[in-house]
């Protein structure tokens, strides 16, 4: 059987000959193409398995934040959602919550109700607050969604982390296989120029040599690119998907944890706190007297 007929799987018999006849160059550009291939392989399976994880993990994240009413509940909880980038920027930010409600707390009086009693045969009325939130201000506020900002940027970066390699593979193997074609041909022509043959069975081996550096070089390239445009979508969609919860995080917080209370309203209730304050002054000082009669 000759050298040049392919073996049935694959023609792996034409690529063992082709690398056999390959020039030093040829060789050393298929072992550098061989090292990205490890890289992008090694990319395409660790991907696979975070971003897997992430979109399984963001979908029980999900689920159970539909299920709450107020947007601390699964902080308070505990409930860990590992592997769900919307699950970190949601613990970033409810920390950062819980560090301007301690340190920067704003205490917001409910509705107050006024209550008349009788006290010594004469009506009196008490003022009792009801429902008293702590909340923080809108300064406040800006920080959290500086923090939600960061925690987004943060675990984009993290999801588009090692595509760089898959990028590389699919525009650079196809070169670099280019090159140790071209270099081996260059060879080749320039064995037959000085041996002054140019039959094509001096011709055959050196070209066979040479194309094997594109073909490896496309067996690195179209791996990569289906798992790179496969890859670059999904996280795509999470990265949309943290987009809009990270909005929508926002808008609950404030909604809940906020105080927009006008300057007039904050005026006001520290009127009603000081006269709250001085009838009660007044109460205890006619208390004294009635007591000393």
């Amino acid at each position: 059987m000759s050298h040049l007929d392919p073996s049935p799987c694959f023609a792996t018999g034409a690529l063992q000959f082709a690398f056999e006849k390959a020039t030093t160059e040829g060789k050393v550009t298929i072992m550098a193409l061989l090292i990205l291939s490890l890289f992008s392989w090694t990319i395409i399976l660790t991907k696979l398995y975070q971003l897997g994880r992430a979109r399984k993990m963001a979908r029980k994240f999900f689920e159970a934040y539909n299920t709450t009413r107020d947007p601390l509940d699964i902080h308070r909880r505990g409930e860990e959602f590992d592997g769900a980038p919307a699950y970190h920027l949601y613990i970033q930010g409810a920390d950062e919550v819980a560090y301007q409600l301690k340190n920067n707390p704003v205490q917001v009086p409910g509705r107050r109700v006024s209550l008349v009693t009788k006290h010594g045969g004469s009506d009196q009325t008490d003022i009792i607050a009801k429902s008293t939130a702590t909340k923080f201000g809108p300064t406040s506020f800006e920080a959290v969604k500086v923090v939600l900002e960061e925690a987004a940027g943060a675990q984009a970066m993290a999801l588009e982390k090692g595509m760089i390699v898959l990028s590389t593979a699919v525009a650079g193997g196809p070169f670099i296989g280019l090159l140790g074609t071209v270099w081996g041909v260059m060879e080749t022509f320039a064995g037959i120029a000085r041996a002054n043959s140019a039959s094509l069975t001096a011709m055959a081996p050196g070209v066979a040599g040479a194309l094997i550096a594109t073909v490896v070089g496309l067996l690195v390239a179209i791996p990569a690119m289906f798992a790179y445009n496969f890859m670059v979508t999904t996280i795509r969609n999470i990265t949309q998907e943290l987009d809009g919860f990270a909005s929508r995080y926002a808008n609950q917080i404030e909604h809940i944890y906020v105080d927009h209370r006008p300057l007039s309203d904050e005026i006001k209730l520290a009127n009603d706190a000081l006269a709250d304050r001085i009838v009660a002054a007044l109460r205890m000082h006619e208390n004294e007297l009635t007591a000393q009669t």
